[in-house]
């Protein structure tokens, strides 16, 4: 008999309408499994868990007690929150000791959406320091491992999220993607991992990033499951200086949709750095292409679409980002900082503003040109890392900074095409090592076009579903 974290986010929801299950059940279900796993899982996913807070929040979804047909299918079912999403009177950190003790006073478009859902959180996902680098491994706290091996990356930003999807800790969590922090988490722990287009999510009250390479998404298990999260955090708020427009329906209508014969884009040159790509990469690419085919869909070679002069200009808005956050801090919480952060603030703090706004300038038109070029098609299709999820510790170098941002290129050389262009692109866990690893492949789409991006994707996870792919914790 299946327990209840076996079920997709929307069966639960689907129980918790039927009143085969309360909230309250829900949630002390997955309170008993945090409290049950290795320490190792748990301690790596969270960086704050908070049982009375999900309690209180359980107990207050379930006296509303059935909803209308308007309300989302996501109802009551439990989730996490992001280390770098403010979250009124919960601790957040920025997955930084600096902020060790923070508590915000508001909470964010992604706290208030989902507790407009009904949705329960059970604390805060785990973060490395500001979001930056591809791996999750905060100071002075365990790493986010996958649970598929758990001496290895759960990735980052978003790992600890991902991992805590993986490990069966919560069916279905919210991300944040810059340059591929919700989508390379997903492909090492063997997950669905969508970043929508640009516009799509209110950043409200902050509004952080003025280059617009970041917006959060869903990291789920299945399809379904990640379109209905969409459906959550999507929308404007009032404060919005632009948005998408608007689906034509909800995102899960999308799910169940024929997404007819797509003509796909495919290409596997890495964009953003010089690397030798896994063989196990390849074959899950080329296992995409080649199901993708089969499927009735138009396959077409073409040649990378961003050109190297994006690089440049990337790394100094990224680093001027991360000066945006570093500057404003006196010398002895400096002194706290990692050492790549402090390095990549440095670096940021040294590009004057005509630089900054010239490197945004490049970018854009960068980005317009590989619009054009990819005009013509549906869908691109790429593998989403160089290779499987690698060792905790392989990347990170406190050393050598500038090496430790190099090997992150090295192994995440395509998810940041999709933040500098807008569009939207999901991780799909298609393929496994010899050894069970999970690898993902990306699919991409035109801006605002995650309806398509969706029922494609839907159609590939029905021919060949992963749902019951599980890691040996589970």
């Amino acid at each position: 008999m299946a327990e209840l974290h076996d079920l997709t986010a929307l069966e639960q929801g689907a129980l918790i309408r039927s009143g085969e299950i309360s909230p309250v059940e829900l949630t002390e279900h997955y309170l008993e499994r945090a409290a049950r796993l290795p320490r190792e899982y748990v301690d790596g996913a969270f960086a704050f868990l908070d049982p009375d807070a999900a309690r209180q929040r359980a107990r207050a979804v379930a006296a509303v007690g059935p909803v209308g047909d308007g309300a989302s299918p996501l109802a009551g079912v439990p989730s996490a929150i992001k280390d770098l999403n403010l979250t009124k009177g919960v601790p957040t950190s920025f997955g930084s000791a600096v902020f060790a003790d923070h508590v915000p006073e508001v909470s964010d478009s992604i706290t208030l959406s989902l507790e407009d859902a009904g949705m329960v959180s059970l604390g805060k996902t785990s973060t490395p320091e500001f979001g930056s680098p591809c791996y999750t491994e905060p100071e002075g706290r365990p790493p986010a491992v996958t649970p598929w091996d758990t001496t290895r990356m759960a990735g980052g930003s978003s790992g600890g999220a991902a991992a805590a999807v993986a490990a069966g800790l919560v069916p279905v969590a919210q991300g944040s993607d810059g340059g591929g922090s919700i989508r390379i988490p997903a492909s090492c722990c063997g997950l669905v991992g969508l970043k929508p287009t640009r516009g799509r999510i209110s950043g409200f009250p902050m509004y952080g990033d003025p280059v617009g390479l970041a917006v959060s998404g869903s990291i789920a298990r299945t399809v379904g499951d990640a379109a209905a999260m969409l459906d959550v955090l999507a929308g404007r708020r009032a404060g919005d200086p632009a948005w998408a427009p608007a689906p034509s329906g909800t995102f899960l209508s999308a799910v169940g949709r024929d997404p007819g014969r797509l003509r796909i884009a495919c290409f596997s040159a890495p964009v953003i750095a010089e690397v030798e790509v896994h063989p196990e990469v390849r074959t899950a690419y080329e296992r995409a292409r080649t199901l993708l085919g089969s499927l009735g869909h138009s396959i077409e070679d073409i040649g990378v679409p961003i050109p190297p002069e994006a690089v440049p200009a990337f790394e100094a808005c990224w680093s001027v980002l991360t000066a945006l956050s570093t500057a404003p801090l006196a010398d002895e919480q400096r002194a706290l900082l990692r050492p790549l952060t402090r390095w990549l603030g440095e670096r940021g703090e040294a590009v004057s503003g005509p630089e900054f706004g010239l490197a945004i300038g490049q970018l854009r038109r960068i980005a317009g040109e590989a619009l054009v070029t990819l005009a013509p098609y549906d869908i691109v299709l790429t593998p989403t890392l160089a290779a499987p999820p690698l060792p905790v510790g392989a990347i990170r170098d406190d050393a050598d900074p500038a090496a430790d941002f190099e090997a992150q290129k090295r192994f995440t050389p395509w998810t940041s095409a999709w933040n500098v262009t807008g569009m939207p692109a999901i991780s799909l866990p298609l393929h496994q090592t010899p050894e069970g690893l999970p690898v993902g492949v990306m699919l991409a789409a035109r801006p605002a076009e995650e309806e398509l991006l969706l029922s494609l994707a839907a159609q590939v996870e029905a021919t060949a579903p992963w749902k019951d792919l599980r890691p040996p914790l589970w």
